[in-house]
């Protein structure tokens, strides 16, 4: 068990805000990857997925793919690293 917990600061530092900028990218393709496998799961409900719901997830999931590739190149992260 931890014993020794880091203190929490009331605000974000200045740092904390730009790896949250740089990684906002990534953080919105995974929430619209999560919301398509979401309309996926309740398709299945009424009818099975569309066509459109299957295209909807693979551009979901490329989206990811280039966000987090992006991401691994981003000069602000590798420096922090």
């Amino acid at each position: 068990m931890r014993t020794h917990l880091a203190p929490v600061t009331a605000e974000p530092t200045p740092a904390d805000l730009t790896a949250i900028d740089a990684e906002w990218p990534l953080i919105a393709a995974e929430l619209d990857l999560l919301d398509a496998e979401i309309t996926l799961l309740y398709a299945e409900d009424h009818g099975g997925p569309t066509v459109l719901d299957w295209r909807r997830l693979r551009r979901a999931e490329a989206r990811v793919t280039r966000a987090a590739a992006d991401l691994t190149t981003h000069p602000t992260l590798r420096r922090a690293a």
